[in-house]
């Protein structure tokens, strides 16, 4: 590369630096985050070799994947570089000892990264546009997951302190407080006192109410026998203030338990257009949300991975090694992809009672000596290996499937195809 442009990313503002290939500093700007100052950014560069007739424009190294800035640049059609803040410290090493620090100082950093190691970065994937707003939908409605799960576990931690009643009611239910009927209970008798003084018209209309169709009486019968149990008690003054605060904490826990919802339904519904889906789908263990979230983390750019290997060190499921002397040891893969990494643990979890070839390759590792958590993420990385395959070449669907153990009498008779 003969120019380079380092852009050191703020809130309000952004550095700009452009070097050339013997790290002379050729310009520098701060420019606003605004129209103006993107026309301010190319103007520079056009002052320094950018023209738009040229194939290759310069190519712009920055420390962030999202905002407005880095889709302008991305819609130009240049190579932008999203650099690892982490990485940018270590390169500003190599310059100031001292530990001197400033923006316009890492934006020559960043211009200083392209010029001479810009073989060893990845520019932006160039996915389409639908295969970014399915990103932004499946990391949306895994983060309204998260947010879920934060709230159910504050609700329960507080409810134990003084309604342990409804716990015990809703224990042996998988999703817990997170069942409707479990919500609509608290909604109506966020205390002990409350729940104590519940008539059994009452609580089957809220079981009704919450759902459910078959079991009504027994189900009501039940929740009152458990409800009803004398139990300890908190000062009645007390109970009445913890009750007030159930009711906040089960207003957060609802609006986060409808966000997931409409999110996964949007989700859904957008990811079926894609041309991959049907691909992505047809793996053993892979439903539609979680086939969003596949694809919303690799994108559908097909150069993006030149072979197996990279995707898999990507998600996180393959080893690395590390070695000094005579000492060498291998281990699981910590700076990676999270999210990629959380849907491939459910990825594998679920192919286990999908596909007879994962549970014998499951069972394999489990032999050998791998734990619960190694034999799942191996399992994880002989998939993610296999769905690099079809997506390279464009394959058929039906090659993506994963090779059954032979059946034998001890084994379930694998559904015809």
């Amino acid at each position: 590369m003969d120019v380079t442009c380092g852009i050191d990313w703020a809130e309000d503002h952004h550095d700009v630096a452009v070097v050339d290939r013997d790290a002379r500093l050729l310009g520098k700007l701060r420019i606003d985050d605004d129209a103006a100052g993107f026309q301010d950014l190319l103007r520079l560069l056009a002052e320094h070799g950018d023209n738009p007739d040229d194939p290759i424009p310069i190519a712009i190294a920055i420390e962030t994947t999202r905002g407005l800035l880095v889709a302008c640049l991305r819609a130009s059609g240049r190579r932008v570089y999203a650099i690892n803040p982490m990485a940018v410290a270590r390169y500003r090493d190599r310059h100031v000892v001292s530990g001197k620090k400033s923006d316009h100082q890492d934006a020559v950093v960043l211009a200083n990264v392209l010029r001479t190691d810009a073989g060893l970065h990845r520019p932006l994937p160039d996915d389409s546009d639908l295969a970014r707003a399915i990103a932004v939908l499946a990391r949306a409605q895994q983060d309204a997951v998260w947010d879920r799960t934060r709230a159910h576990n504050r609700l329960r931690s507080h409810l134990r302190e003084y309604y342990p009643a409804i716990l015990e009611a809703f224990a042996d239910k998988r999703e817990r407080l997170l069942a409707r009927e479990a919500r609509a209970i608290l909604a109506i008798a966020p205390t002990p006192d409350q729940a104590a003084r519940l008539t059994r018209s009452r609580l089957r209309a809220a079981v009704t109410r919450a759902g459910r169709q078959r079991r009504v009486e027994a189900e009501t019968d039940r929740l009152l026998q458990v409800l009803h149990r004398t139990r300890l008690r908190q000062p009645a003054l007390v109970e009445k203030a913890m009750g007030h605060q159930t009711r906040a904490l089960l207003a957060q826990l609802e609006t986060a338990c409808r966000a997931c919802d409409e999110l996964a339904h949007e989700t859904e519904e957008l990811f079926l257009q894609h041309p991959d889906a049907e691909i992505i789908t047809s793996f053993p263990g892979l439903a539609v949300l979680t086939g969003a979230r596949i694809l919303a983390e690799i994108g559908n750019d097909r150069t993006r991975f030149d072979t197996a290997r990279d995707l898999k060190a990507y998600a996180g499921s393959a080893p690395v090694t590390r070695e000094s002397g005579k000492s060498r040891r291998v281990s699981h893969r910590r700076i990676k992809n999270s999210r990629l990494a959380a849907v491939g643990r459910h990825w594998s979890f679920a192919a286990l009672t999908a596909s007879l070839g994962a549970h014998a390759h499951y069972n394999r590792r489990r032999e050998a000596g791998d734990r619960y958590h190694a034999a799942l993420r191996n399992l994880f990385n002989r998939l993610i290996g296999q769905l690099h395959g079809p997506r390279r070449r464009e394959g058929c669907v039906r090659c993506t499937r994963s090779t059954p153990t032979p059946w034998s009498p001890s084994l379930p008779r694998p559904p015809s195809r």
